[in-house]
């Protein structure tokens, strides 16, 4: 197993469910095993939305790297994200993202892991 690897040489893919946003997959329960949580950078274009969803078995912890969205939780709100922001969504929780200004590149940890 790698203990230390370079991010920068992983590739971008699509993601499986939202078009036009992609994923790096930097840490993977395939990868790392069961008991890893799953870390992805996520970058989501001006104009594009993430529709309403729900993480049933993980909690979902977003750091804003860079850019301007508004995402909206269940029994929150909304809130606006930008560069520093850092947001936990409960398991079992609805909430999206949308109105994206400027580019987002998301460092996202969801624990435990989903993929």
């Amino acid at each position: 197993m790698e203990i230390l690897f370079n991010a920068g040489n992983l590739p971008w893919e699509n993601h499986p469910a939202v078009k036009d946003v992609s994923i790096k997959k930097i840490i993977t329960t395939q990868r790392f095993g069961k008991d890893s949580p799953s870390i992805i950078m996520v970058k989501i274009p001006v104009g594009v939305e993430v529709p309403e969803h729900v993480h049933e078995e993980s909690e979902d912890i977003l750091f804003i790297l860079t850019g301007k969205a508004t995402m909206w939780i269940d029994g929150i709100g909304k809130l606006k994200l930008q560069k520093n922001a850092v947001v936990r969504v409960p398991r079992d929780t609805k909430h999206r993202i949308f109105d994206v200004t400027d580019e987002l590149l998301i460092y996202d940890v969801f624990s435990p892991g989903i993929m």
